[in-house]
């Protein structure tokens, strides 16, 4: 895997042909720009919904456009790639009932605990021994194992959400503030199925996950979806009071399992609390499309290699709430925005080859838990071991220009220097970083890469910013204040187009990710991860 070895020579070459790489980077057109933004996010599209009509006009869209525009299918003559998802909706009839000492508790579905299956499944009977695994981690470079090799197959897993906290002895055990991926209850799902287990439920603390029960609610009271033959028999979380005077009726202290979960030593721990679970599911297959296209480079070795950009399609498509008619979840900002600076930016690359390979990827269901780009990468369309890179585009600038340009994440590999070198030859600056408490890394399709071991960040994004606060250029506190507002409409109905939008911001946006992609593409070296970062080398398997 490619590491900072040899960082300093790296730079020194990047440095060189910087010049060079953004002189032959094309410029991105704002009018297709806005073009393909105000069709996608229109409601003829319904929201672009996983598994929904909309979402298959959106890839009719997009391989139309993609053809148009000039990009080279990649997927025998298609630009297509087929994902195979599993829709679930927990049944109202389902139960998850708790024996201890003779006695059968039932917390309240959907204020006390929520659940459903990613198996596939659409009848799940069985008993299972419920066990506390602490965290829920194993860490080699941590030095960290919560599960002290015991067999846990077949046993249903609770466990918390977050990190173990630093110490005093240890203040950057895990990231420190920052939220690592081991702390993603994502992560804590993948590690319960590789154990073998029967499931798993997590501990809800506002603090520990940080956003309130009312998430996870929401989260299980719709369709959710998992790649087919990805997921557990049961998911669930528990909220923190119930699950405190369950543990306490059948002799345990909620506080001190915690306690104990802090140190390295902790060890499963059986509750002697068995689970019965009865649950149904309305299931269906869903077979959805990543669209992809490429500009194949001009370098007879280099067009081996390949640069991606990637920016998802997808929303939330028709949403139906209780009592209400469907409504049209636009996904305007999020992520019409990405989908359609993609297309401007293919249209300015066709004609100006890279001396690498350049590939266009539009992955379906992000809003699904990455299952799009998490498809591609188990069968990548191009060896990930020979791609340099991907740049990710979600959640867009909407305001207007600005002196700085967001590259969280970046930091992890020399990609940094290259977008230092960019945002030097545009006249803007890097934006300051600031600690991921909430894990905004590992939200975007660029995560999937990361995983993998390809250098990828998410450019550029105010909405993910921490406090979306970038130096705007006109009306710097009315602009701030535009933006950081949208978080009231990120996720909502109210994420709709407005032809009044300033898309100079946007432009830039897609411009300065078209020139550092042409910067990967044009340098000697391909980047590298920065030596010891979690994602040097593949976090989990694939």
């Amino acid at each position: 895997m490619r590491v900072f070895s040899v960082l300093l020579l790296s730079v020194a070459f990047t440095q060189v042909f910087a010049v060079k790489a953004l002189a032959q980077a094309p410029q991105v057109d704002e009018r297709p720009l806005r073009t393909h933004l105000a069709f996608l996010a229109d409601d003829l599209l319904e929201g672009r919904g996983t598994g929904q009509r909309g979402g298959a006009l959106a890839v009719r869209y997009l391989e139309t456009q993609a053809a148009l525009i000039g990009l080279t299918p990649m997927n025998n003559g298609s630009f297509r790639q087929a994902v195979n998802i599993v829709g679930s909706k927990t049944l109202s009839d389902s139960s998850l009932q708790f024996e201890l000492g003779g006695t059968r508790v039932s917390p309240a579905p959907g204020t006390e605990i929520v659940f459903g299956t990613a198996s596939g499944n659409s009848n799940l009977v069985f008993d299972a021994p419920l066990v506390f695994v602490g965290y829920g981690i194993r860490a080699p470079e941590e030095r960290w194992d919560d599960y002290k090799g015991v067999d846990l197959k077949g046993k249903l897993l609770l466990m918390m959400v977050n990190d173990p906290p630093a110490t005093a002895q240890e203040p950057q055990r895990f990231g420190a503030q920052a939220l690592t991926y081991y702390g993603r209850w994502t992560y804590k799902f993948e590690e319960a199925l590789r154990q073998g287990a029967a499931g798993v439920l997590l501990i809800h603390t506002t603090a520990s996950a940080t956003y309130g029960w009312n998430v996870p609610q929401t989260s299980f009271s719709h369709e959710r979806f998992a790649l087919a033959g990805s997921g557990n028999a049961l998911e669930g979380w528990w909220q923190e009071d119930s699950a405190r005077a369950v543990l306490k009726a059948a002799g345990h202290d909620l506080d001190a399992l915690r306690a104990s979960a802090e140190s390295r030593d902790f060890g499963p721990v059986d509750l002697n609390i068995k689970i019965h679970a009865n649950l149904h599911s309305a299931i269906r297959q869903v077979e959805q499309f990543n669209v992809i296209g490429m500009v194949a480079g001009s370098d007879t070795e280099l067009k081996k290699q390949a640069v991606i950009y990637s920016a998802h399609w997808d929303h939330l498509g028709m949403v139906e709430e209780p009592g209400k008619s469907p409504q049209i979840w636009n996904g305007a900002v999020d992520n019409a925005s990405g989908a359609a600076a993609l297309l401007a930016m293919a249209q300015a690359a066709v004609a100006h080859p890279a001396k690498r390979t350049q590939i266009f990827l539009w992955p379906c269901a992000e809003e699904q838990y990455l299952l799009g780009s998490a498809a591609y990468v188990k069968n990548p369309l191009w060896p990930l071991e020979k791609t340099a890179a991907d740049l990710n585009l979600d959640s867009m600038n909407f305001v207007g220009l600005t002196r700085d340009m967001g590259v969280a994440g970046s930091e992890r590999t020399s990609l940094y220097q290259s977008a230092a070198q960019v945002a030097k030859n545009m006249g803007i600056k890097l934006a300051p970083a600031v600690p991921d408490l909430g894990g905004a890394y590992f939200r975007a399709d660029h995560f999937s890469f990361a995983r993998a071991g390809v250098p990828a960040f998410n450019v550029g994004s105010a909405v993910f910013s921490g406090d979306g606060h970038f130096e705007y250029v006109a009306n710097a506190s009315a602009s701030t204040a535009q933006m950081q507002g949208f978080k009231l409409d990120y996720h909502t109905v109210r994420d709709q187009y407005q032809p009044s939008w300033d898309l100079s911001g946007m432009r830039q946006q897609a411009q300065f990710t078209l020139n550092l992609g042409y910067l990967v593409a044009n340098a000697a070296r391909m980047p590298m991860w920065k030596k010891g970062d979690q994602f040097s080398r593949p976090l989990v398997p694939n």
